[in-house]
């Protein structure tokens, strides 16, 4: 099929593209054989509805293999894994003739009470950045595109629709708009999707800074922006930004504001022809790809990557003893609704209609050859009696007392987190801490499985000998708990957020969610783990943390500059345990005595490695230069300081195991002076610098015996100097009696150093 171009459209169905036909189509265009497409939710599967369906239903969609949510497969910190299941995504989209799967998600976990955390990656950009892309480039590899989301500073649900997110540039740069940077820069989504919030005031729908400028601009993005679904404020400005696609249908409303803006004048069409073309493109692009994967789709085969997906989800966070592995043999106590009744996605628009459903209590059953009794435990029902909750903890409690090992499944129900609403704390519900208590109290061979979208507190922790943070494990994550709970499957997951001891330490406890339809950031760069460190708080269990059923040891490492300006740090790992298993090695990198305010350590490059038992492999990381330099806000670009960079290589943020210093040069920053330049930023300046440590030296010698008797024996003049303007100089020539930094002196030598230099 040949999409026409633009210049074949009457202005109306050039405006007519730029909105969707109805709730998931784009609008054809008949006459030139313009067709529609269809685009649809995810992002961990595909939520296609069915003809007539209600778009915010679930029974009407589809069926589709519901893998881990983000909060889960990002926890695997694999590259590989997480772009075979964006492949499978990929595929299951192009069978259903789909042009576009609404994912990934790679907003910042800013707060643990976001209540869409669970689509989420990490609290950190580079984690998101890898591997988003990664997601991206598994989908779009099968022809079919995907909608990077939510762009951007889009870190909570309370007042979504309206609430600014009133950020710093530099925070907002460094950490909240790098991940969609690198996934961007690396991977070309088909189509980026705006948020609804404003950033700093303005919507993020008709931010022109935002869609233009630092999107295409400076990013170099290809695609459409497509607004998420009802974030449309003024559909003309919007447009003049950069917002291409509305979605919804407006049921040609703003088609014929944009028509009448067109006609006086206020809108050039060249805007219109624009946003049509980047619709045309995206039409011509799902037309080329259609029928890229014949059906029908493998439901067996995505069932067991869903399921292995999950078993690298899941991690293990504390083993005390050895509880786990069980043994087969072993006589258990299952307890716990989740165990019978699995959490397994998050609710809002990603909810998926699973092809099957594992539950972990028949995945236990299924591996296990000894006895194994299962008690509910607790009841996730809104109103429970407190006879009904006794009733259901003494069975749990008689369950626990005859068995060798208690596995007590606790979670979050879904009432409590879900897109539209934040949560109002981080605690697991009473009712499950009082079924802990007496459990513990009946056999203290228990081991806790969560089941949670975002992070809970967990107070029980020094008393449990082993928990394993199951997140939301897809549709075959029952079987995928069994599997690590027997050691079928090693478990190598890792914290891509921090699990915090209480809400009051997390970074943003005294600015969430705002007020007033403002949400400030007040912690700035220091966003979790960053925050932790910085403030050297304790915590339940760190970013990147995550043990094995084996151990691993680390060599020294080595880093050196390459040809490109990139780190290469190399290091050898061993497995010294006697099984199988994956560690995620971490580089972090910081700078004593930078010139701004920086993190302790900062995550740059990661990668997760297989190793036999007694087997060494030496694994080489690549820190990106880039990823390397803060934003400068008196330039307004990113800076790469020089300096000698530590380099840590870790298993956790708190876990170094090798460190090693790496000399990095520095990017040339010379800033243009002006008379509120301090003498510090002048003495720096290559030109004028000398010229003012010369007069400096003369207006002293002009003081004489006077500069004693003002500045006492001790007192650092040069110090006292740094931060004093350039420009009130001069009633230190006053003092000296000479005239040495009259003002025409001053605009002379700042004329000199902003002068083009000759090469």
């Amino acid at each position: 099929m040949t999409i026409p171009r633009v210049a074949e459209l009457t202005l109306e169905e050039k405006a007519s593209l730029t909105s969707g036909a109805s709730f998931w189509y784009t609008k054809p265009v008949d006459r030139v054989g313009v067709p529609a497409v269809m685009v649809t939710d995810g992002p961990h599967g595909l939520r296609k509805q069915r003809e007539g369906g209600d778009h915010l239903g679930i029974g009407d969609s589809v069926p589709a293999t519901c893998f881990p949510p983000a909060v889960g497969l990002g926890s695997s910190w694999d590259v590989d894994l997480v772009h075979r299941v964006g492949e499978a995504l990929g595929t299951e989209t192009s069978i259903e003739n789909v042009a576009v799967l609404l994912g990934p998600g790679i907003n910042i976990k800013r707060s643990p009470l976001c209540g869409r955390n669970f689509e989420y990656l990490s609290e950190d950009p580079i984690v998101s950045g890898v591997l988003g892309a990664a997601i991206v480039q598994g989908i779009q590899s099968k022809g079919v595109g995907t909608s990077l989301k939510h762009f951007a500073a889009n870190n909570q649900e309370n007042d979504r629709m309206r609430s600014s997110s009133d950020v710093d540039p530099r925070p907002l740069r460094e950490i909240y708009l790098r991940g969609f940077q690198r996934v961007v820069e690396d991977a070309q989504p088909w189509t980026v999707m705006c948020s609804y919030n404003r950033i700093n005031g303005v919507y993020a729908s008709e931010d022109p800074w935002l869609l233009t400028q630092v999107l295409r601009d400076e990013w170099g993005f290809e695609g459409l922006v497509v607004s998420d679904w009802g974030a449309v404020n003024e559909r003309v400005p919007g447009l003049a930004a950069g917002m291409d696609l509305e979605m919804p249908s407006s049921n040609g409303v703003t088609d014929a504001q944009i028509v009448a803006a067109v006609q006086d004048g206020s809108l050039d069409e060249s805007v219109v022809d624009v946003a049509a073309g980047r619709v045309l493109d995206l039409v011509r692009k799902a037309t080329e790809g259609a029928g890229a994967v014949a059906g029908p789709l493998d439901v067996d085969a995505h069932h067991a990557l869903a399921r292995e997906a999950a078993g690298r989800s899941i991690v293990l966070l504390k083993n005390d003893g050895g509880v786990l592995p069980l043994a087969k043999d072993a006589k258990l106590a299952v307890i716990g609704e989740f165990a019978e009744k699995p959490r397994y996605q998050g609710a809002g628009s990603s909810m998926i209609n699973p092809t099957r459903l594992d539950t972990a209590l028949d995945g236990i059953r299924a591996l296990a050859a000894g006895d194994v009794a299962y008690a509910q435990g607790f009841s996730n029902a809104l109103e429970v009696s407190e006879e009904e909750a006794s009733a259901l903890r003494d069975e749990a409690v008689a369950a626990a007392s005859v068995a060798e090992v208690a596995v007590l499944f606790l979670g979050l129900p879904a009432r409590l987190e879900s897109e539209g609403y934040d949560r109002d704390d981080i605690d697991l519900p009473a009712a499950q801490l009082e079924l802990v208590d007496a459990v513990l109290a009946a056999n203290p061979n228990t081991v806790v499985v969560l089941s949670n979208g975002g992070v809970v507190a967990l107070p029980f922790a020094d008393r449990v000998p082993a928990i394993l943070e199951g997140w939301l494990l897809g549709q075959a994550g029952g079987g995928a708990t069994a599997d690590v709970l027997f050691g079928e499957v090693n478990p190598s997951a890792k914290l891509t957020e921090t699990i915090p001891a209480r809400l009051e330490d997390t970074p943003a406890f005294l600015d969430f969610p705002g007020e007033f339809s403002h949400t400030r950031y007040g912690e700035g760069l220091f966003v979790g783990y960053r925050w932790y460190d910085a403030r050297r708080l304790e915590v339940a269990f760190p970013f990147g943390h995550g043990l094995s059923y084996t151990s691993f040891s680390y060599a020294d490492a080595a880093a050196q500059v390459d040809a490109n300006g990139d780190v290469e740090v190399t290091v050898a790992v061993t497995n010294t345990g006697d099984r199988a298993g994956r560690e995620v090695v971490q580089v972090y990198s910081s700078l004593s005595g930078s010139s701004v305010q920086r993190a302790r350590r900062e995550l740059k490059a990661f990668v997760s490695v297989a190793l036999e038992p007694g087997e060494t492999q030496v694994v080489t990381l690549t820190v990106r230069r880039k990823d390397l330099a803060y934003w400068d806000i008196r330039a307004d670009r990113w800076v790469v300081e020089g300096g000698e960079y530590t380099v840590d290589v870790a298993a956790s943020s708190r876990d170094i195991r090798s460190s090693v210093a790496v000399a990095v040069e520095g990017d040339v920053l010379t800033l243009p002076l002006s008379r509120t330049s301090s003498m510090g930023e002048v003495l720096s300046h290559p030109i004028a610098g000398p010229v003012v440590q010369a007069a400096i030296a003369q207006m002293m010698g002009g003081l004489g015996d006077s500069a004693a008797s003002i500045m006492p024996e001790g007192v650092d003049m040069s110090k006292m100097m740094e931060s004093f303007p350039i420009g009130r100089i001069g009633m230190m020539g006053a003092l000296a009696g000479d005239g040495a930094a009259a003002p025409e002196m001053i605009d002379g030598l700042l004329a000199m150093a902003n002068a083009p230099q000759q090469d």
